[in-house]
């Protein structure tokens, strides 16, 4: 089943394709067009083409529009969600959980679109003011070109193709190959609302060649990026004077201090580790846990990891399935042996059964362990004791990431030390730093990103602010 390029409101065939299978059940999902360098530009100058009939839009319009996508999304719920289950091997659970989340994220989109507004400048503030009425305005920057992985390839994508229609922007979508059908499948919902032509363009293909035609395109007014660190700064330094915002994971801790009543925090520990197989950006990486109760902690700890069920995706009952390849299976054994070589103990897990690395349980790592100080994006969560939330905090704060951070304390005093001294883009009070919902400010700080998604931050970063000013005089 051959899926070619969206452009300009039609689907267009190449000559080349990459033939993708689902990651457990190893079927053929489909055989993607490979974009060429002029696959590209024709994508951006249709993106480009379409700009004045998208900006001429009412903020009513572009509202409609979002409500007309996340009506076909609830009545195409089932069909989504199995989509991302079969070429993502996400467990179906976590696949109509995404699905849900990216109906409300258009619907906040939606919202956002009737909201875009600037300010009143009091001009006569100034004694040379006088006389003078001023205000902004926002305007849309052009094309936006979006670039996104393969975990949530909905959500993530909705991250960045709602604000940019509410903002009245067009856009060219370049997904994570392994799950563009899920990407296909959204350019054809798109195709039922009243989006005009050109104002939503699909690619495929090679990331480094399609990557470095957004660069180069005096089109391209921004790039919105959610990927690795390596090729997330590389963008930025190449991208001139072009708008970057960027999305670049992290390995992400929680603290666990004493007086905490352990059993009602423990499903979402493990729901924070090992969602998605753990293959999530704020996927909770590192724990630190207070002395005094460590043992009770990893007595339950064990005891919830142990009775995940493990299996088919596309079983309604399966916690936990395979990762997205079996080579990042194999890359992310690696860093567990290579922990435990280095003095880690393996409370659980540690090993790949039915083709499916099982959710792994490290103790006592070193900090400067891969699976301590780099993303694993795996089943895989350590566990150091501390003996203090000062301790922790630094030990949080060790890293090169900082997306967000989470502490789970009865004490007020020490919540509100944690939140102030915890050097991340979101501190998360008694919960996981693996929480989100889709209308808060989300990015990072140090080497997790640039920028903020969540709809109405990310239409300010979409837009253009224009001031306007009266001489009345």
């Amino acid at each position: 089943m051959k899926k070619g390029l969206f452009i300009n409101g039609q689907w267009q065939m190449t000559e080349e394709y990459m033939e993708v299978q689902a990651p457990y059940s190893k079927e053929v999902v489909a055989q993607f067009a490979m974009a060429t360098e002029d696959d590209v530009q024709h994508a951006i100058e249709s993106a480009h083409a379409a700009e004045s009939e998208m900006a001429a839009l009412t903020a009513f319009q572009r509202a409609e529009i979002l409500e007309q996508l996340s009506v076909l999304f609830i009545e195409n719920r089932d069909e989504a969600a199995s989509i991302i289950s079969l070429e993502s091997a996400k467990p179906l659970k976590y696949a109509y959980a995404e699905i849900d989340r990216t109906i409300e994220t258009y619907k906040f989109a939606a919202e956002e679109a009737k909201r875009l507004s600037g300010e009143m400048i009091p001009m006569d503030a100034s004694k040379s003011g006088e006389g003078r009425f001023g205000y902004t305005i926002r305007e849309p920057l052009g094309v936006i070109a979006a670039i996104t992985p393969f975990n949530f390839p909905q959500n993530l994508v909705a991250h960045k193709v709602g604000p940019a229609l509410a903002a009245g922007n067009t856009i060219v979508l370049k997904p994570a190959t392994q799950t563009a059908l899920s990407a296909h499948f959204l350019a054809n919902l798109l195709a039922q609302t009243n989006l005009p032509k050109g104002a939503f363009n699909l690619v495929t293909g090679q990331g480094k060649l399609i990557g470095d035609a957004f660069l180069a395109h005096p089109k391209v007014k921004m790039i919105t990026f959610t990927g690795s660190p390596a090729v997330g700064i590389s963008l930025r330094n190449r991208a001139g004077l072009k708008k970057v915002t960027l999305e670049l994971g992290s390995n992400a801790g929680v603290i666990v201090d004493e007086g905490v009543q352990l059993d009602q925090i423990m499903d979402r520990i493990v729901m924070g580790a090992f969602s998605n197989q753990g293959q999530v950006c704020i996927s909770l990486q590192r724990i630190y846990v207070k002395e005094n109760i460590m043992n009770e902690f990893l007595e339950q700890l064990k005891a919830k990891v142990e009775r995940l069920t493990i299996g088919d995706p596309l079983d309604a009952t399966t916690d936990l399935a395979m990762m997205i390849s079996e080579t990042e299976q194999q890359r992310a054994i690696t860093w567990i042996e290579e922990a435990v070589a280095e003095g880690a103990q393996v409370l659980t897990g540690g090993r790949i059964e039915n083709n499916i690395l099982l959710p792994t349980v490290l103790l006592n790592v070193s900090s400067t362990s891969r699976v301590s100080c780099e993303e694993i994006f795996a089943p895989v969560v350590i566990v150091n004791t501390v003996s203090s939330v000062e301790e922790a905090i630094d030990a949080v704060n060790d890293s090169n990431y900082g997306l967000q951070a989470g502490i789970f304390t009865p004490s007020i005093e020490t919540a509100f030390k944690a939140s102030k001294k915890l050097q991340v883009g979101g501190v998360i009070i008694n919960d996981v730093p693996t929480y989100r919902v889709d209308q808060m400010p989300y990015g990072g700080v140090k080497e997790s990103g640039t920028g903020r998604e969540g709809i109405k931050y990310a239409v300010e970063e979409m837009t253009e602010m224009k001031l306007v000013i009266w001489n009345n005089n």
